[in-house]
C-alpha cells in the first residue's frame, strides 16, 4: 500500500513539475486582434476641452466592443493639430473643420478627409457663488478682450486652446490686453481659480460642469452667468435646450476628423459617435446632440 501511494505521488509531482516548466508565451506570441471597425487599436488626438465627452463615449464603446483599444492623446488645439498634420496620428477631435490648406496634406496623397459633427458645445462663463453679478452681455465680453474694461477679469484655460481662439476671433483681436484677460493650464485650473477669487469670470467648456468631471464641492462654490444675446437682447444660460435651439450666444460644434484612409477602428468609432447610442451619451452629458432619431413605439390592441 505504501509503495502504491509513493508511486502515485511521484507521478502527480512529475506532472505538476512538467506544467510549471512549460514555456511561457512571449508578448509577441500573443494573439493579435484583427483591425476592423470594432477591434484593434487606434490613437485619437482630443482637444482637452472635449476630453470628458470623448472619454464617456470610449467607455461605452469598449463595453460593447471589448477587442477595441482606443487611446486618447489630449492637448490644446494649437498643440495637437501639428501632430495630426504630420501624420503621426490620423484621428482628431476638434471644435472646427480643417482649412483647405491643412487638408491638402492628406488630399494630395488621395487620402479622404472625413469630418463629422457629433455634438454641439457651449462655452460657459462662471463666477464665484458670492459674486453679486449673475449676468453679462456679449458686448461686455468683447470689450474685456479689447482691453476696454480692465476692472473685470476673464480667465481662460490655456493660451493654446480653441476656447481662447474662439473668443479672440469673436472680439476681432489678435493680441490679448495687458490687464483683464489671463490664461492658466486647464479647465480644472479655471474652475479652481474661480472658487478662490470672487471677482473672476472663468471660461470653460460646458461638459466640465458636471459632478463626474469636476469635484462637487467646487461646483457648489460657483455659478453660471446668463449671457445677453446681441440678436434678441434676451439672457441665456448654456442649458441643453439653448444649445440645441442655437439661442445661447457662445456655441461651437464638436467634430471628429478621420484620415485613416481605410476601414479601421477610427472609422468605426467615428460612425458610432453618430449612432443612436452615441448620440444618447451626448444628450446625457448635457451637450447638444448632432441628431437624435425619433423612437417608434408599436401599440397593439389587447384581445383580452
Amino acid at each position: 500500500m505504501m509503495n502504491r501511494l509513493s508511486f502515485s505521488f511521484l507521478v502527480l509531482l512529475g506532472l505538476a513539475t512538467g506544467c510549471n516548466n512549460a514555456p511561457e508565451k512571449k508578448g509577441t506570441e500573443a494573439k493579435e486582434v484583427a483591425e476592423t471597425r470594432t477591434s484593434g487599436s487606434v490613437k485619437i488626438l482630443v482637444d482637452e476641452t472635449f476630453l470628458p465627452i470623448v472619454n464617456d463615449q470610449i467607455e461605452v464603446f469598449k463595453s460593447d466592443y471589448p477587442d477595441a483599444t482606443i487611446t486618447t492623446v489630449p492637448g490644446y488645439e494649437n498643440q495637437i493639430l501639428p501632430t495630426f498634420l504630420n501624420d503621426s496620428v490620423r484621428v482628431i477631435v476638434l471644435s472646427r473643420m480643417l482649412t483647405p490648406d491643412e487638408a491638402k496634406y492628406y488630399t494630395r496623397r488621395s487620402i479622404r478627409v472625413s469630418t463629422s459633427r457629433f455634438a454641439i458645445d457651449g462655452i460657459a462663463l462662471i463666477t464665484h457663488q458670492d459674486n453679486k453679478d449673475s449676468t453679462i452681455s456679449v458686448n461686455d465680453v468683447k470689450e474685456i478682450l479689447r482691453g476696454n474694461q480692465p476692472a473685470k477679469q476673464l480667465v481662460f484655460d490655456n493660451p493654446y486652446s480653441s476656447t481662447l481662439r474662439y473668443f479672440k476671433e469673436m472680439a476681432g483681436v489678435k493680441e490679448l490686453p495687458e490687464k483683464g484677460v489671463y490664461t492658466l493650464q486647464s479647465n480644472k485650473d479655471v474652475i479652481k481659480y474661480v472658487t478662490e477669487h470672487a471677482g473672476a469670470i472663468g471660461v470653460v467648456g460646458v461638459n466640465w460642469l458636471s459632478d463626474q468631471n469636476t469635484a462637487a464641492e467646487s461646483l457648489a462654490r460657483i455659478k453660471t452667468l446668463a449671457v445677453r444675446s446681441e440678436k434678441d437682447k434676451a439672457y441665456y444660460k448654456p442649458t441643453q435646450e439653448s444649445l440645441m435651439s442655437g439661442m445661447y450666444p457662445f456655441l461651437r460644434n464638436i467634430y471628429i476628423i478621420n484620415c485613416e484612409g481605410r476601414e479601421g477602428l477610427g472609422t468605426g468609432f467615428a460612425n458610432w459617435l453618430l449612432s443612436q447610442r452615441g448620440q444618447i451619451i451626448v444628450l446625457k452629458s448635457g451637450l447638444g446632440p448632432h441628431k437624435l432619431n425619433p423612437r417608434t413605439i408599436n401599440l397593439t390592441k389587447s384581445t383580452n
